[in-house]
């Protein structure tokens, strides 16, 4: 939402980190509830159920912000685990520097247009996880993210969609014999 420029000037604080592809940069449970602007390389949140299953929250390409939006505002431990898809460079920063920030009213105009896209694409999202036929699903994860079947594990986009990795390559299949 906020290009890296104005991260900066909302947070002298904000630091800018690199990661390693694997490396997990926040677990369940933490209290110092950050969130982080994905300058180079892919972020992955999702949470672990109580049998040890992964379920992917959705991924952070460049450019994107990602936290615990719900831990953020309420002050609780964090639900989401997140970690790196790639060798990533992170500004972090925290949630103070957002609600702190002396944005003009064409950086709030711009912000909230794209806050409610987000939340747009999310509600499309959780109802096409109720309602939709897995590979309506997959074809809608691929307009999302045209950039990211390259990048990511197939069997996160698998938990992303909340299919086995089986059924993914199984539409995969399908979707290829449609397109010849």
């Amino acid at each position: 939402m906020i290009k890296l420029d104005g991260i900066f000037e909302l947070d002298i604080t904000a630091k800018t980190k690199s990661f390693k592809k694997k490396e997990i940069i926040q677990r369940k449970g933490a209290t110092n509830t950050r969130s982080y602007y994905i300058k180079k390389g892919l972020l992955r949140a999702y949470i672990i159920d109580d049998n040890g299953k992964e379920h992917t929250y959705m991924f952070a390409p460049e450019e994107w912000i990602l936290s615990d939006l719900e831990a953020l505002e309420s002050n609780d431990p964090v639900e989401l685990y997140i970690d790196c898809l790639e060798d990533s460079e992170i500004v972090v920063f925290d949630k103070e520097s957002l609600f702190n920030a002396k944005l003009g009213q064409e950086k709030l105009v711009e912000n909230t247009k794209l806050l409610w896209r987000r939340i747009g694409k999310l509600q499309r999202r959780v109802i096409m996880l109720m309602s939709s036929p897995a590979i309506d699903r997959y074809n809608y994860f691929l307009k999302t993210y045209p950039e990211l079947p390259n990048r990511v594990p197939q069997h996160m986009i698998a938990t992303y969609l909340g299919i086995t990795p089986q059924a993914l390559s199984t539409i995969k299949g399908k979707v290829v014999r449609t397109k010849d």
